[in-house]
């Protein structure tokens, strides 16, 4: 299993960008796709996520109404919709999938990040 988060980079404060992660090895449609982010000096938190089936979606308080993950199944793939970026998400992403039937607290399996900086 392999999964390949990109899309990351440099925007200025009130930009946009899109993440994707590319998974492999593993049927998509049976897992539950989520971002997460680590910033310097502090510790991982979930950003956002999307269920398998009808792909409803949980964002945190912090991002909720700018950031979005969404899904495309057939192109296994997921996405992170980030739209008015701030200084406060520059951090590094990462994507990670769990099955849908797990009774785990953790993901499965994680793909290695993405830099994200927001700066002017």
């Amino acid at each position: 299993v392999q999964l390949q988060a990109s899309g990351g980079g440099l925007v200025q404060p009130g930009g946009s960008l899109r993440l994707s992660c590319e998974v492999s090895g593993l049927s998509l449609q049976y897992y539950h796709i989520a971002w997460f982010r680590q910033a310097p000096g502090k510790e991982r938190e979930g950003v956002s996520c999307v269920r398998p089936g009808r792909g409803g979606t949980d964002s945190a308080e912090s991002v909720k109404g700018r950031f979005i993950a969404s899904r495309d199944d057939a192109k296994k793939m997921g996405y992170l919709e980030m739209v008015s970026l701030r200084p406060e998400d520059t951090a590094v992403y990462y994507c990670a999938v769990k099955y849908f039937a797990s009774t785990s607290n953790g993901y499965d399996y994680w793909g290695h990040g993405t830099l994200v900086t927001v700066s002017s």
